[in-house]
């Protein structure tokens, strides 16, 4: 994460795996990426980021060749912590791993989890992805200067929906944008959701006056007209995506979300090379290649210890902005 304008965070990040094969493109005993009886967790509900990645990425790695019959199951609750605790506990098992992203990293601070990321075994750091701000279609504000200047006569009373919890991207987001338009990021009313796909119906319905989350979530509810993107939060606009940058609606800062996979600990070297090398399997795929396109994710592949030592620095990084806004 790097701070910007007054502040931002940057990252990247996720995924993996699973199911038979359809297409053998790649050789999964050739290049060790078979792991019987792997388990892939998902700690939040079906249709938010996590979910939706881990899926793409099943498909890609059974498209791949690289590995089959494996399960991808949910296990929502407290921002991700509820999965993180669970997977710690799960002490030397190679055939289990959780994707996970900024969010898990927050909520480990907002919700004091009895357990941390700093416990688990790093995989790999995957995608980099910018958030929307978002609204119905049957929505008053247009654009986002409109909803800017209701913002600002009454922060309290428009209710902010997020797919994370406190500490977040979809709240640490807003709360940068608050920010930037002179607005006591404490005054902010943010609801959270567990995931994007929770957080769809609330917008949907505008019972909130609008919506954070990532871009590659929403993606056919744009594209069929029923979601109106007032901004994206990162450097440069996303194709397909007519919206402006925050910088180009007149909000002083940026923002990207990331995503990532870790293991439980205590595994031998071997488990953990294995899984290293499933990840870097499918992020050499071309399936992989077309689902980034597709969702608008961004490359950012970060291995092993490289993304051990990235987590560290987003933990310290998370605990710092929460602190100077006053969160």
């Amino acid at each position: 994460m790097r701070l910007r304008t007054p502040l931002a965070l940057l990252g990247a990040a996720l995924l993996v795996l699973v199911g038979p094969p359809l297409l053998n493109t790649g050789s999964g005993s050739d290049t060790g990426t078979q792991i019987p009886g792997l388990r892939f967790m998902v700690p939040n509900s079906p249709g938010g980021g996590y979910d939706i990645t881990a899926r793409t990425a099943a498909k890609n790695a059974e498209d791949a060749g690289l590995t089959r019959n494996i399960e991808v199951f949910n296990l929502p609750g407290a921002g991700g912590t509820v999965g993180l605790t669970r997977l710690v506990g799960e002490h030397g098992n190679g055939r289990l791993a959780m994707s996970m992203g900024l969010g898990v990293v927050g909520a480990v601070h907002t919700n004091k989890a009895p357990r941390t990321l700093a416990e688990t075994t790093p995989i790999a750091r995957l995608t980099e992805e910018q958030d929307i701000v978002v609204v119905s279609k049957n929505s008053r504000y247009k654009t986002l200067q409109d909803l800017l200047a209701a913002w600002k006569a009454a922060p309290g009373k428009l209710p902010v929906g997020g797919g994370s919890s406190p500490g977040g991207p979809d709240h640490l987001a807003p709360m940068l944008m608050a920010q930037a338009a002179g607005i006591a990021p404490k005054s902010v009313n943010y609801i959270p959701f567990d995931g994007g796909g929770e957080l769809l119906a609330s917008i949907l319905g505008d019972k909130v006056a609008f919506g954070v989350s990532g871009v590659g979530e929403y993606l056919d509810q744009i594209k069929a007209g029923e979601l109106r993107v007032l901004a994206v939060t990162g450097a440069k606009r996303v194709p397909g995506v007519d919206a402006p940058t925050l910088r180009e609606a007149g909000l002083d800062t940026e923002f990207t979300n990331w995503r990532g996979i870790v293991a439980p600990p205590g595994l031998t070297d071997t488990e953990r090379d294995k899984l290293v090398t499933l990840v870097t399997e499918l992020h050499d795929s071309p399936q992989w290649r077309e689902s980034l396109k597709k969702n608008g994710w961004n490359d950012a592949f970060l291995p092993g210890e490289k993304f051990g030592a990235f987590l560290g620095e987003q933990d310290q990084r998370v605990a710092d902005v929460l602190k100077e806004l006053g969160l």
